[in-house]
């Protein structure tokens, strides 16, 4: 395989849009999730329109060994890896004290924990041959608290806050790390997490067009991108600095509740 990319949460959405974007560019890909089914359709309709080779790796990131062993078995299967893509999220709505605590506990594994272990697993060969590029799809919830999806948006702070320090951290060197940070966009993300039904989910934004934003960015090198928000959400997002904490709070929750 040549000019890999290992893509997380490829069997739908972002992570979907952006294989067939690597792919398009004639690159190989190693396509990760726990949906098989999925995962295989896609293999086939890769391998059939571009003439690349795709592996696929089953598994569930919200098992702390998951992403030590896709590393192993990339290593077994003598694969290097040039982009790293950590897409694998989601998200919940309602009260903290009223939500399932092993719902939430899967997504800080899923949204953190399995994100930060295949950054740290992968990156020593980046920076020991000096070339790749990590792509982290994090989320416009980053940029401010979230009532009614507290864990959620926490979540997405730490990847962009994380995401930016190791950028720093490789200023030296010709690796890249860039954090993605989309609006609400039509994904199965809004249907699993419930904000389907809610007025942030009024207007979305392709999967596509997200992922095609996030790929160029990657591979520009750069450090955030927003993708997927209209001119009046990034005014919004502009002031959030300087509004009153308690206003904003009431704000993103008034966006929040069911309609």
């Amino acid at each position: 395989m040549k000019n890999v990319a290992l893509i997380t949460g490829a069997s739908s959405g972002i992570g979907r849009e952006l294989a067939f974007i690597h792919a398009e560019e004639k690159g190989d890909v190693v396509i990760v999730a726990r949906r098989k089914a999925e995962l295989e359709s896609l293999k086939t309709e890769l391998e059939n329109k571009y003439g690349i080779q795709v592996k696929i790796i089953v598994k569930d990131l919200t098992k702390p060994e998951a992403p030590q062993e896709i590393y192993n078995e990339i290593k077994q299967s003598e694969i290097k890896v040039e982009y790293l893509i950590n897409n694998a999220g989601f998200g919940g709505v309602g009260k903290f004290h009223e939500r399932s605590w092993i719902q939430d506990e899967a997504m800080i594994n899923l949204n953190i924990m399995a994100l930060t272990s295949l950054t740290r697993i992968f990156l020593p060969d980046f920076v020991q041959r000096n070339s790749g590029r990590i792509l982290n799809v994090s989320s416009t919830a980053s940029l401010m608290p979230g009532p009614l999806q507290a864990v959620y948006f926490a979540t997405k702070a730490y990847v962009t806050s994380f995401s930016n320090a190791i950028a720093e951290e490789l200023h030296d060197t010709n690796v890249t790390i860039t954090a993605l940070l989309p609006g609400a966009t039509a994904t199965e993300f809004g249907q699993v997490s419930g904000m389907d039904k809610t007025s942030l989910f009024d207007n979305t934004y392709s999967a596509k067009m997200v992922a095609e934003d996030g790929y160029k960015s990657m591979m520009k090198g750069k450090l955030n991108k927003i993708a997927g928000v209209s001119f009046s959400q990034r005014l919004m997002m502009a002031f959030i600095p300087f509004s009153p904490r308690k206003m904003v709070l009431k704000q993103v929750r008034n966006m929040q509740e069911f309609k």
